[in-house]
């Protein structure tokens, strides 16, 4: 079964509001899509957070690289 939430009356109307907006029959469904918002917020975020830290740690190698190329560069001849 269920767990009883208590929910104040700013939020219902805001609640309510957003069933009237989206076309939605009831307010636990306006939760679910809430949640289901958030938790696609969260797992950009920790892929966000995965991508900085790969880039933190092959900044050095890729600097080294990129110094290399820079000797043999066209632009440069030119």
């Amino acid at each position: 079964m269920g767990k009883p939430l208590m929910i104040q009356e700013e939020d219902e109307r805001r609640i309510e509001s957003l069933k009237r907006r989206l076309g939605i029959q009831r307010k636990v469904d306006v939760l679910r899509a809430g949640i289901d918002l958030l938790e696609r917020e969260a797992e950009r975020r920790e892929r966000i957070s995965g991508w900085k830290r790969a880039a933190a740690l092959v900044a050095p190698t890729s600097r080294e690289v990129n110094t290399e190329f820079q000797t043999h560069s066209r632009l440069r001849r030119i």
